[in-house]
């Protein structure tokens, strides 16, 4: 599967809407999951 590259700016987007999310979703993996990102190896 094809790697999607993100921009500075979504990356940006994102980790806002994760910060967000974390007040509500009980787990990391699920706020993850919600933003479609997935764990660095």
């Amino acid at each position: 599967m094809k790697r999607k590259r993100h921009s500075l700016e979504q990356i940006i987007t994102k980790l806002r809407e994760a910060d967000v999310m974390l007040a509500t979703c009980p787990t990391i993996a699920q706020v993850g999951q919600r933003l479609e990102v997935s764990e660095s190896a």
